[in-house]
């Protein structure tokens, strides 16, 4: 039985232009990083990614390497695609990237024209499609010339396989730089995307904020909720079913301290007082300044993804309440 989508998943999503560009992105973007690999079900597969287009998010965010094995998501994600979805893919938003470790040798990492063309190849036969929406470097390269990848970029649009670029993991001064490239270039260079939390201010920090508003770019942030402390999951201890005990590369246990912990319980009274949860308060905290286009979401399950995108509907907080957040973290 093919999939139909639900014919009211535009009635309550939300969308927010993307810098200067003529791009609508949902507030709430659904992120393959985790649970498309090899290693995951592929039916739980499938009902995330009709729960997320069902409820109006249109944007699915992959990378070549994202698995495991390297590849695995986008080919698993090729195959709902072309087997359940195909009839919608004008109204979906597919971005991917290059820049971190793809392949053995000199030619399957960094940010070199022959890398990039080569990977962004790959994946669409990964995928089994024309074209991504958006295609981002993924990583700055301090040793390619910075010229050169940018030209890539422009390259691949030319070429028809990307319609928009993207740069991942670039601070304020490297983007401008990059910016300025890519406009004498004419290239459509339209988002960028960070990481950025309650816990992690880096992207305030190293510029990259600022100078996306001054050049009219759009902004979309990865690990919003800090690979899941920013949920109720370990208020309480460390489940055995949670990403620590099941996949501990991204967040190791020795981060659950007695002193992080503390500050999780005393955000989560907040929200709670906003009639938030934790993860909805946390994403609304990302969302809340103008700057910010999306945030990227990652799900096991389909009630997380339901309840993530409910952080769309209350993005504002007051100066106190902003003022106890800083306060709580530190």
């Amino acid at each position: 039985m093919s999939y139909t989508a639900n014919e009211n998943r535009y009635k309550n999503a939300k969308y927010q232009r993307c810098g200067k560009s003529g791009l609508m992105l949902p507030r709430v973007s659904f992120g393959l990083w985790h649970n498309f690999g090899d290693n995951s079900d592929y039916e739980n597969m499938k009902n995330l990614c009709f729960t997320a287009f069902d409820n109006g998010i249109t944007h699915f965010d992959l990378a070549n390497n994202y698995g495991p094995k390297y590849g695995a998501a986008e080919e698993n994600f090729g195959k709902i695609l072309n087997g359940e979805m195909k009839a919608y893919r004008d109204e979906m938003l597919i971005s991917t990237k290059a820049g971190y470790d793809m392949w053995e040798g000199p030619y399957g990492n960094w940010g070199s024209k022959k890398y990039l063309t080569a990977s962004l190849d790959q994946s669409l036969k990964r995928m089994n499609v024309d074209y991504v929406d958006i295609f981002y470097h993924h990583r700055p390269d301090p040793e390619t010339p910075l010229w050169e990848t940018m030209h890539a970029l422009d390259s691949i649009v030319k070429s028809g396989k990307a319609l928009y670029v993207g740069l991942s993991n670039y601070n304020g001064e490297r983007m401008t730089q990059a910016a300025e490239i890519l406009a004498e270039m004419g290239c459509p260079f339209v988002i960028n995307q960070n990481r950025y939390s309650i816990l992690d201010r880096s992207v305030e920090n190293n510029g990259l904020l600022a100078a996306a508003k001054e050049k009219g770019k759009g902004v979309i942030c990865f690990s919003p909720l800090a690979q899941g402390l920013l949920t109720d999951r370990y208020i309480n201890g460390i489940p055995e079913d949670s990403r620590v005990k099941t996949d501990g590369r991204f967040l190791q246990e020795g981060r659950i301290t007695e002193d992080i912990v503390e500050k999780i319980k005393k955000l989560n009274l907040l929200a709670g007082e906003r009639g938030q949860t934790l993860a909805q308060m946390a994403l609304a905290w990302v969302l809340k300044d103008d700057a910010i286009t999306s945030v990227l979401i990652g799900a096991s399950k389909t009630s997380q993804i339901l309840d993530n995108l409910k952080a769309a509907e209350n993005t504002s907080f007051t100066t106190d309440e902003l003022n106890m957040i800083d306060e709580i973290i530190k």
